[in-house]
């Protein structure tokens, strides 16, 4: 065998060194692009989390608020000894009306739609109006949202709905209530 000169073995050589180094960087491009993408679908990944984790802490704020926001528990407290005398266990079958406050069903439903329209995430179930504090925060959702603010507003609204305060069926119902707070 002829042995090739070697200018043209240097030209061998070198054409296999660029070919091999051209693989390895096109092979780091590849990793480069690939930890590019990467950073992208983190990025948006936890831009999602945080969102989600904002939504949750002004949900918890809004029920907080309306938990804590009671600047008459007094009537609070006359309702509840009108309607259940105090018994979170009370339950009125014919109407299904159920816990402290005798909630109905069509109740959590009114509430559900005003937190969903307000843009809360946070519901109710009818299970939950067995628990008093959740009671009470739908009580205080309902009488913040349709601005209910005298003992006479709120106890007719809340024995007759939203325009309760314009039913005579309601006034029976008031007298309770202001005895009960008068007392």
């Amino acid at each position: 065998m002829k042995k090739l000169p070697c200018e043209i073995q240097i030209c061998i050589v070198s054409i296999l060194l660029t070919s091999i180094t051209g693989l390895g960087l096109i092979h780091y491009e590849n990793q480069i692009h690939n930890l590019e993408n990467q950073v992208i679908r983190d990025k948006i990944y936890y831009q999602y989390q945080m969102d989600s984790l904002r939504s949750i802490i002004k949900d918890l704020e809004h029920i907080k608020y309306h938990f804590n926001k009671q600047p008459d528990t007094k009537i609070i407290n006359a309702l509840i000894q009108i309607e259940s005398s105090g018994n979170d266990n009370a339950y009125t079958a014919s109407e299904d009306a159920v816990g402290c406050l005798q909630i109905r069903r069509t109740m959590v439903k009114d509430v559900n739609r005003i937190l969903k329209r307000q843009g809360y995430e946070q519901r109710y179930e009818f299970k939950d109006r067995w628990c008093r504090q959740k009671s009470i925060e739908m009580f205080n959702i309902y009488r913040d949202y349709y601005n209910l603010n005298t003992p006479e507003e709120i106890a007719r609204c809340w024995n007759g709905g939203p325009k309760g305060i314009h039913k005579s069926a309601t006034i029976a119902y008031w007298n309770k209530v202001k005895n009960h707070l008068d007392s």
